[in-house]
């Protein structure tokens, strides 16, 4: 019978549509498995053949659970976000939601031509307002939310505030940014701005001033994955490090969490070996070291005036009163004052300021914490005498606690407010460069340096081996201590570091480069001065940013020691020299280290930890390479953050008027101001009274304010999908909690290796956040994954000869110089090696003239006859699939020819799922026999044809062999196995002519989850009317492969002479009589005893004789 692949998949595909087939219930009695794919992202280029392996897989086994009676969860849905659509609506002006409308389109279309059994109806998209609206609950879930050490999850902000109503920060445990001081005296009467702030410390979303991936060719902030080689991966542009205000994530307060959670997962070891080193825990002793300045002699401290950094509540002994007056002043401001403030607020000049702000016991007008600068408006009534000396005597107490003062007229203000405001940006800037907090004057009146280093290390014990310091670049500490003279050489390496990622810095392990900053520290034990360096193999991000460097027994610390000839001392006992390498063991003991001398590492770090206590400059501790994840991006197609301004504070927008939607821009580049895309759009205000969006030509600060500008990165509404699926419809809430206690985690997760530090640490991060308020009951989302290898395309070259429009074929090509150019796998004849000519020729414009060197050696110029009938063949190799390379193989192709089912099985034929393999079109040819041989196996000629006889014991064998192997193989993901046990199956019930019922029923229900649409055709015509999608999955039964007869090779002295079939259920003794009275043994015996008989029962017999 013809098998006719097109009629039979379009047929069954309308079908399954039509009939929602695998449309999951949520009320049932069935056990649940959850099986998922990992979000697809709809890029215009649609599948090719390498797309659909991981959903073959899942398929495949979301059908075999359905065939064991489970309730099935198998959705599919869209990360609609992204750079891509942005940078081609950039490039056409069309709309993002239109290229992404019409990718999804195409992608749909290519995934059900394959045959997925996907749960249609709970498809999701990040760039529906109806999904991000969730996306934006959460975040503002996350924004209300603190992280109570002692209670070890997250809680909401108004528990924290009640903590700070009743006692301040008094036995307060919070993951915070800063360590903050205060009581709840002075919480209740700080201004609501300033409470704003402090909370802001303690959030699970906040904004602060962060390091990140900056591209000016896209406008936008990257993510380290995102850059390859110092560029974007999206249109190779050069990224730069630069300080800008983000909005970030706190996932460092789940780091332990995130860390012991790996240990109760089901995924692949090296997935888990890469989180473990991406959150990167170490214990060791955090260490402060005192900074000197160059003027001082070898083992002078520093004098402290006043070392504490600016905090958000900076009041004196007398701040109570001073901060309710505080509050008046800023209600009864003068006009001046308000001018000015309308200037100042929001970061208009790039730095925060506050108004009517506790200092110590004075009230300023305007005060740049940051960069300890203070604006006093004056008026009239300063020109007085009295008020001139009071003014004096302020301006000396400010100055004595490192602050800076600027004063104007209210005059220069109302009249001048351009030049003052220059006058203003100008003393910012070089505020930059002059004594930061904590500098002050000796009473020689030499710089002294209150600065202090603080260091995190791994190997405290090896201290009195530490003769420099290193800091990274971007480390805030540089401007302070870098002297005029190391000024420039500064300056310049860190714009060169800039130009290079963290990834980049942390994988060159061989070059070591620096700049000296021309400051010192202090040993604390060995009372040496130590330089300070600045390197970019020290990261900002881990640690405090600063090493102390041991160059004796650290590999980079040494060579840079050796690059700036710096000394190193030997700490730990070894026989190397340690002046040519460097030499780290935990093993050894300790030397030239005083009251460490001969201590093993465990009793040497735990002794210098104590004295470091003692000393008071540092504690022991545990430390996470993992920081907080960077969440704001500065592009347009992306979820909007629902935030808005007040006075240059963060308020999230109320639940009710979610989803904030994007708006429409005229252009989605960023603005002429150098904000964000969203700045371009003219509906994008927040009326706080009314509570909607409006025109941002009615912002006025005091009841429209602007919004956030930027938008959530790609992971955002990626990190909580799986809960979604599970309830997609649901208006009134993300996911209905029974149903997510119904469906709890995700059984089955495959997906590429690619995420293992991105998508599944975010994943994990908010599941864990979600369990923690009270909205899931399950801490991990994913409890089996599995990573699918890589599908390879098999690319094509042909060799031109260089300087010509000559191609030589492939084994002529060593006899010329030649230039390998790759060509589009379509136009090789047949799936062979061999190149069409004409479709090279009419493929592009530059090979319109070109000429061939065949095989034989001729030419296509030649005159002889015949020529046309010769070869041009390429040369192939394995490589990555990808357009650039012209190796795509479009699955609809395949289908059209072969038929998904046949793609489905030569997919998951090509090898094990993990593995990456080369995709080879002839080798469909062999899986599509099979499907033949398969399909004719219910037919006799033309007629379908099914017996009813009972099945003869090799059938049954046959059979059962069959289902014995396909379940043990799907059960380990060995998909790759079962096709060959099909094969081998079909083959011999073709040889025997098998064709009954009770062995043809059943084989179908195994091939189903592979091959779906014939398994559907055939189980039709056997009779039924309901899907076999349903149908009982045949059960094993050994009692079938128990054998009633073994042949036994007979060897006579060792060598094989006949096979003698005999009962299985013979003792020794029996066989023994029955093959001593054999005729063939008499023969073989001529008249000799026989001196052994060897038995091993079921396998053989040797007579020896």
């Amino acid at each position: 019978m013809f098998y006719d692949h097109q009629s039979i998949e379009k047929k069954w595909q309308k079908f399954w549509e039509e009939n929602q087939t695998y449309k999951t219930d949520n009320t049932t009695d069935k056990p649940k498995f959850y099986v998922l794919d990992m979000f697809p992202y709809p890029s215009g280029a649609g599948l090719h053949v390498g797309h659909p392996l991981g959903y073959i897989a899942s398929d495949i086994y979301a059908r075999y659970k359905r065939h064991q009676g489970f309730n099935v969860l198998h959705p599919i849905g869209y990360d609609s976000f992204g750079l891509p659509a942005e940078q081609y609506a950039i490039q056409t002006g069309q709309h993002p939601a239109v290229t992404t409308e019409e990718n999804i389109t195409r992608y749909e279309q290519q995934m059900r031509k394959i045959g997925f059994s996907f749960d249609w109806s709970r498809e999701v998209r990040t760039s529906d307002s109806s999904y991000y609206k969730w996306t934006q609950w959460i975040f503002i879930q996350l924004f209300d939310s603190w992280y109570n050490i002692s209670t070890d999850k997250a809680e909401p902000i108004s528990n924290l505030i009640q903590h700070f109503e009743n006692y301040g920060t008094q036995n307060l445990s919070a993951v915070q940014n800063d360590q903050l001081n205060f009581t709840s005296e002075e919480w209740k009467n700080a201004s609501e701005l300033d409470q704003q702030d402090i909370l802001l410390n303690y959030r699970l979303a906040y904004r602060a001033e962060t390091t990140v991936n900056w591209c000016p060719g896209l406008g936008t902030v990257l993510a380290n994955d995102e850059v390859k080689e110092g560029k974007s991966e999206r249109g190779g542009y050069p990224v730069f490090q630069k300080k800008m205000m983000q909005w970030s994530m706190r996932i460092t307060a789940y780091s332990e969490r995130l860390l012991q959670g790996l240990n109760n997962l089901d995924w692949p070891q090296p997935l888990k070996d890469a989180q473990q080193y991406w959150i990167g825990k170490s214990q060791g002793a955090q260490v402060t070291f005192d900074v000197l300045t160059p003027t001082l002699s070898n083992g002078e401290g520093a004098k402290s005036i006043q070392n504490e950094k600016p905090r958000f509540l900076t009041g004196g002994d007398n701040s109570k009163i001073l901060l309710q007056h505080a509050k008046s002043m800023r209600k009864d401001s003068t006009a001046a004052e308000e001018i000015l403030w309308q200037a100042l607020r929001n970061r208009n000049l790039g730095d925060k300021f506050r108004r009517q702000h506790l200092i110590e016991d004075y009230i300023v007008d305007f005060v740049c914490l940051e960069k300890k600068l203070v604006i006093e408006v004056d008026g009239e009534y300063h020109n007085i005498e009295e008020q001139k000396e009071a003014d004096d005597l302020r301006t000396q107490y400010l100055e004595f606690f490192g602050f800076n003062i600027i004063r104007f007229s209210n005059f220069e203000v109302e009249e001048q407010i351009e030049s003052v405001l220059e006058k203003i940006k100008l003393k910012l800037e070089s505020q930059s460069n002059s004594l930061s907090s904590g500098e002050g004057r000796g009473e020689d009146n030499s710089k002294v340096v209150a600065e202090k280093i603080s260091v995190f290390t791994t190997r405290p014990d090896t201290i009195f081996g530490a003769t420099f310091m290193v800091l990274a670049p971007e480390n805030p500490l540089v401007k302070s201590l870098t002297i005029e003279g190391q000024k420039e050489e500064v300056e310049n390496y860190i714009e060169q570091t800039s130009k290079k990622t963290e990834r980049d810095r942390m994988a060159d392990v061989k070059n070591v480069s620096g700049a000296f900053t021309g400051s010192y520290a202090l040993n604390p034990f060995t009372s040496q001065k130590m330089p300070i360096y600045i390197s970019d193999y020290v990261l900002m991000g881990y640690g405090t940013g600063a090493v102390m460097a041991v160059p004796a027994h650290d590999d980079r610390d040494h060579r840079f020691a050796k690059k700036f000839s710096l000394p190193i001392v030997n700490v730990i006992e070894n026989d190397q020299d340690i002046q040519e390498e460097s030499f780290d063991s935990k093993d050894s003991v300790c030397v030239n280290s005083e009251f460490l001398n001969g201590l093993k590492y465990d009793d040497a770090k735990t002794l210098i930890i104590s004295e470091i206590e003692k000393k008071n400059i540092g504690h022991g501790t545990t430390n996470y390479r993992q920081r907080d994840a960077i969440f704001s991006r500065q592009r347009y197609w992306g979820e909007p953050v629902p935030v808005y301004y007040k006075e240059g504070m963060p308020y999230t927008l109320p639940i009710s008027a979610l989803p904030l939607e994007l708006p429409e821009v005229e252009k989605y580049l960023p603005t002429e101001d150098g904000d964000p895309p969203l700045g371009n759009a003219k509906t994008f205000g927040w009326d706080e009274a009314n509570q909607k969006v409006v025109s941002t030509d009615l912002i006025n600060n005091e009841t429209v304010f602007h919004l956030e500008l930027s938008t959530m990165p790609g992971w955002a509404g990626s990190s909580w999908y799986f809960l979604r699926y599970m309830d997609p419809n649901n208006e009134g809430v993300f996911t209905d909690k029974n149903l997510s206690d119904y469906w709890g985690q995700v059984d089955l997760y495959i997906g590429g290796s690619e995420h293992a530090t991105g998508h599944l640490l975010y994943s994990r991060f908010w599941n864990m956040f979600m369990k923690d308020r009270g909205y899931i009951s399950h801490e991990e989302p994913f409890k089996k994954l599995i990573n699918q290898g890589m599908i390879l395309g098999m690319s094509a070259y042909v060799f031109r000869i260089e300087g010509t429009n000559q191609y030589v074929s492939k084994s002529l090509a060593k006899d010329y110089q030649v230039q390998k150019i790759h060509v589009d796998v379509s136009l090789l004849k047949g799936g062979t090696d061999e190149l069409d000519t004409d479709a090279f020729k009419s493929w592009r414009s530059e090979y319109a003239d070109a000429e061939f060197i065949f095989e034989s050696g001729k030419s296509s110029l030649s005159s002889e006859e015949g020529w046309g009938e010769e070869k041009y063949i390429t040369e192939r190799e394995v490589e990555k699939m990808s357009k650039s390379k012209y190796n795509v193989v479009n699955p609809d192709d395949i289908c059209d020819e072969f038929g998904a089912d046949c793609l489905r099985l030569y997919e998951m034929f090509l090898g094990p799922l993990e593995q990456s393999k080369p995709w080879n079109t002839q080798g469909l040819s062999g899986v599509y026999g099979f499907l033949k041989k398969f399909y004719n196996l219910y037919f006799n000629g033309d007629d379908f044809e099914v017996s009813e006889e009972e099945p003869t014991k090799e059938e049954f064998k046959i059979l059962h062999t069959l289902i014995n192997k396909v379940v043990t193989d799907i059960d380990h993901f060995s998909f790759n196995t079962s096709v060959s046990q099909f094969m081998i199956a079909v083959n011999e019930l073709q040889k025997i002519k098998s064709n009954k019922r009770e062995i043809l029923e059943p084989l179908a229900v195994i091939v189903s989850p592979y091959a779906p649409h014939i398994a559907e055709e055939l189980w039709n015509k056997l009779g039924h009317t309901e899907s076999i999608e349903f149908a009982s999955f045949p059960v094993f039964e050994e009692k079938y492969l128990v054998e009633n007869e073994i042949e036994y090779p007979v060897s006579f002295n060792g060598k094989m002479r006949f096979k003698l079939r005999l009962a299985a259920e013979l003792s020794v003794p029996e066989i023994q009589s029955i093959i001593l009275e054999d005729n063939r043994t008499k023969e073989q015996l001529q008249g000799n005893n026989p001196k052994k008989v060897i038995i091993v029962p079921k396998k053989i017999i040797n007579i020896v004789f």
